[in-house]
């Protein structure tokens, strides 16, 4: 196989590349943060590679590696195991990348790489304990079933976890979304869901679970989705979803550029917040840069992304609008994005613009 080249940084224009990989990722429309639990029609998608075709009668997860009893389990196994149900808000880590200039060519999500949804399965820690983990593993290995090509290496979306994270009561072998089996593009038959990680750690078309002695090294793991504040550096890998807030844009667009016009009227700006490191304790509201609270809704549980809204007095002219959270570890969204070489982890307050009429 020829060697690819690193891809480097771009100012300007979209490639080819680019768009083609924004028409088969999908984003969440803004407009959707109405919904407490997103539709699963309009939650986010991220594919590295193929959709795999799976059929839920003959398909199986594999358990085995350093554990007392390999297992190879169906659909109707782990439906007759305990159920829960958890209400989880998941992002990208590349969410926001677009922002950034340069930036690194990969999807080009500009804020809508996030969603929240329902979803239903068997604890991890149930199956993990059914198999028996060896004391001598070290790191527990999720392989899905999409196989593809990056960094020149061909290899399955693989992710893993230390045993002290994949043993809590929170993380779910999930079949279901929002009540329904998953649909193709969200991991049918079974994937896993890791609340208040970034997204890339729950990995889709699961089919193999390994237990081993070491770090595991795959590229999606040790290589992909870490912060790197300089090209070649090691970096830190992306875990917890940083406080993030979106709002959804009042009034009408315009098709083309988006931009919002409205009336001269009282408006109620409405939106969501979220952190992976702690709960949101406060959400702002700038008109044109003059920051006030907004009111919070009560939370939707531990996982979940958090209601916010604020009155507004619209009057004629040109607005910006732009919303910034609070977590209860006092992290707060910076008014301008992180910088980071691949364009992870980018929590920089949203800004729309608004032409009252």
């Amino acid at each position: 196989m020829s060697r690819i080249p690193r891809r480097p940084p771009i100012v300007g224009r979209y490639t080819l590349e680019e768009v083609a990989l924004a028409a088969r990722n999908s984003g969440m429309p803004l407009e959707a943060l109405r919904h407490d639990v997103t539709p699963a029609g309009l939650h986010y998608s991220l594919i590295h590679f193929d959709i795999p075709h799976l059929e839920a009668q003959s398909w199986r997860l594999a358990l085995g590696g350093l554990v007392e009893r390999p297992l190879s389990l169906s659909l109707e196994n782990l439906r007759g195991m305990r159920t829960r149900t958890l209400r989880v808000t998941l992002e990208c880590a590349g969410n926001g990348r677009a922002q950034l200039s340069p930036r690194y060519p990969s999807i080009p999500w500009v804020e809508e790489g996030v969603s929240t949804a329902e979803w239903s399965g068997v604890p991890l820690r149930d199956v993990l304990g059914a198999a028996g983990l060896r004391p001598e593993a070290k790191d527990i290995v999720f392989h899905g079933a999409d196989r593809g090509i990056e960094r020149n290496v061909e290899h399955s979306f693989s992710r893993s976890l230390v045993p002290q994270d994949a043993l809590r009561e929170d993380l779910l072998l999930a079949w279901a979304m929002n009540g329904q089996p998953l649909p193709p593009q969200h991991g049918f038959p079974l994937r896993l869901v890791v609340p208040c990680w970034y997204g890339m750690a729950s990995v889709k078309w699961l089919e193999r679970i390994e237990a081993i002695d070491r770090p595991f090294d795959g590229v999606q793991q040790a290589h992909s989705y870490h912060f790197r504040k300089v090209a070649g550096e090691r970096g830190v890998p992306c875990r917890l979803m940083r406080v993030n807030s979106l709002l959804a844009p009042p009034g009408v667009p315009d098709f083309y550029t988006r931009q919002r016009m409205l009336n001269a009227e009282r408006v109620e700006i409405f939106g969501r917040a979220w952190s992976g490191e702690a709960p949101i304790a406060r959400v702002e509201l700038a008109v044109n840069g003059a920051w006030r609270d907004a009111e919070l809704d009560a939370p939707a549980g531990g996982y979940a992304w958090r209601g916010w809204r604020a009155a507004w007095d619209a009057a004629p002219g040109e607005h910006e609008l732009s919303c910034r959270a609070t977590d209860a570890a006092g992290n707060v969204q910076p008014l301008e994005p992180p910088w980071d070489v691949t364009g992870f982890g980018n929590n920089a307050v949203q800004r729309v613009a608004v032409r009252v009429v």
